[in-house]
C-alpha cells in the first residue's frame, strides 16, 4: 500500500531532503547537492520563489518506509508573460517501482489539475537556472553541480505514464587545446580591433562584487526569450551572488565593457567541485568545505555557467573574445575539458559555437509534457 504525505513540518522536510541519498547509495556518478542550500531553496521564509508560485512536497511511502518524493510548481510569474498554463513537476526521486512512481505523478497531476492548470511539465523548478530534465543520454559521464542525476529507469516510467518530450538540453564536452587555433586567433585580433572595448579580468571575489547587479540584468535581457526563464529580481541577484561568489573561481569570470564601463557581454565558469562534493557527502561544516576547495583546485574539468552579450553587439566577435580568455585561463590553469552546461537544443548559434570550438554533445537531458 503507498500513501502520499503532503510535507508540511521540518521533521517531514528533512526526510524530503535526506531521501535522494538513500536512492542512490552505490550510484557511482551521483553528486550530492550541498545541504545547507537545500534547507534554504525548500523553505518558504527563506526562498522568495515560493512568493510567486503555488508549491507542494509530497513524500511516498510503502510500508511505512520513504520511497520517493515530488515537487509540485506553479510559476504564476512565468505563465502571465509567457501566456502559458502549465504546472511543473520537480526534485522527483523514487526507486525502480512502477507504482510508487505512478502514485507520486498521479498525485502531482491532480494537484495541478484542481488548480486549472492545462498541462504538467517537468522536471522543472521555479525556472530555468534550477536542475531541469530527466537525462536522457550520457549516464556513464561524470555529473555536475546543477544538474539532474537519475537513473535511465526515471525518463522510462514517465513514458509510461503518457508523457511526450518537450524540449531537449544538450551539453557539449569541450578540449582545451595547447594552441588556439589560427582561425580563432584571427577572429579574435579582428574583434579586439574593431571594438571599441575593454576586456576585464577578475583576480578576487572583491573585484567582482560591483559587476554582480549588471551581470544579472544582462542576463535577464539575453535570456528573456529562452524557454522556462524567470528573470532576476533584485533580490535574487543578491541570493545569487551569497550563494555561488564563495565557490566562484574569479580566474574564470570574464567580462567586457565599453570604454564608459558600461557591460557588453560575460561569461562565468566553475572548476568541477563533484569530487569534493562526494567526498563530502553535500555537508559543508566542519571540512566539506576544504573538501571542495581541495577538489576545485585540483579539478581537470571546467563547467560552464552564465554567459550573455548585449543584443546590440551580437555577431561583433565578443563570444570569441571572452572565449579565448577563458580558454587561455582553461590552458594555464591545467584544465584538459569544458562542461558547456545545458543548452537548448534549438539554440543554434550557441550551439554553432560550441561545435566550433571542438565541442561534442555527450550528455542530454529532456523536459517532458503532458496535458492533464
Amino acid at each position: 500500500m503507498i500513501e502520499i504525505v503532503e510535507v508540511n513540518s521540518r521533521k517531514l522536510l528533512n526526510t524530503f531532503i535526506k531521501l535522494p541519498a538513500k536512492i542512490h547509495v552505490g550510484h557511482k556518478n551521483w553528486v550530492p547537492p550541498i545541504y545547507l542550500d537545500d534547507w534554504i531553496y525548500f523553505r518558504k521564509e527563506k526562498n522568495k520563489s515560493f512568493l510567486h508560485c503555488d508549491t507542494i512536497l509530497a513524500l511516498a511511502y510503502k510500508d511505512g518506509k520513504p520511497v520517493g518524493r515530488i515537487m509540485g510548481i506553479i510559476n504564476h510569474r512565468y505563465n502571465s508573460v509567457s501566456g502559458d498554463n502549465d504546472a511543473r513537476f520537480s526534485c522527483m526521486e523514487t526507486w525502480n517501482d512502477k507504482e510508487v512512481f505512478h502514485a507520486l505523478i498521479s498525485f502531482i497531476e491532480k494537484w495541478a489539475k484542481d488548480r486549472e492548470c492545462d498541462n504538467l511539465v517537468g522536471p522543472l523548478g521555479f525556472s530555468d537556472k534550477d536542475p531541469q530534465g530527466f537525462q536522457v543520454e550520457g549516464f556513464d559521464e561524470p555529473v555536475v553541480l546543477s544538474t539532474i542525476c537519475n537513473y535511465p529507469y526515471m525518463p522510462e516510467l514517465l513514458l509510461q505514464e503518457g508523457y511526450s518530450k518537450k524540449i531537449d538540453c544538450v551539453v557539449y564536452q569541450i578540449p582545451v587545446p595547447s594552441e588556439l587555433p589560427d582561425f580563432y586567433k584571427d577572429i579574435y585580433n579582428r574583434a579586439v580591433l574593431i571594438n571599441n572595448i575593454k576586456i576585464v579580468e577578475f583576480t578576487s571575489r572583491k573585484q567582482i562584487k560591483p559587476y554582480v547587479h549588471p551581470i544579472l540584468t544582462l542576463l535577464n535581457e539575453t535570456f528573456a526569450d529562452i524557454y522556462a526563464f524567470d528573470p532576476f529580481e533584485e533580490w535574487e541577484m543578491d541570493d545569487f551572488a551569497n550563494r555561488y561568489l564563495p565557490i566562484l573561481d574569479p580566474r574564470f569570470i570574464k567580462a567586457i565593457t565599453d570604454l564608459n564601463g558600461n557591460l557588453l557581454s560575460f561569461i562565468i565558469a566553475m572548476p568541477d567541485i563533484s569530487k569534493g562534493l562526494r567526498a563530502s557527502k553535500g555537508y559543508m561544516l566542519p571540512i566539506g568545505i576544504l573538501q571542495v576547495i581541495y577538489a576545485r583546485k585540483r579539478a581537470k574539468q571546467l563547467n560552464l555557467l552564465l554567459g550573455g552579450i548585449k543584443q546590440e553587439y551580437r555577431g561583433k566577435g565578443l563570444d570569441v573574445i571572452m572565449g579565448v580568455k577563458m580558454l587561455e585561463s582553461a590552458h594555464k590553469c591545467g584544465m584538459e575539458y569544458i562542461d558547456s552546461h545545458l543548452e537548448l537544443e534549438t539554440n543554434r548559434l550557441v550551439r554553432k559555437e560550441m561545435e566550433r570550438m571542438g565541442g561534442k554533445v555527450y550528455k542530454r537531458f529532456r523536459i517532458f509534457k503532458k496535458e492533464i
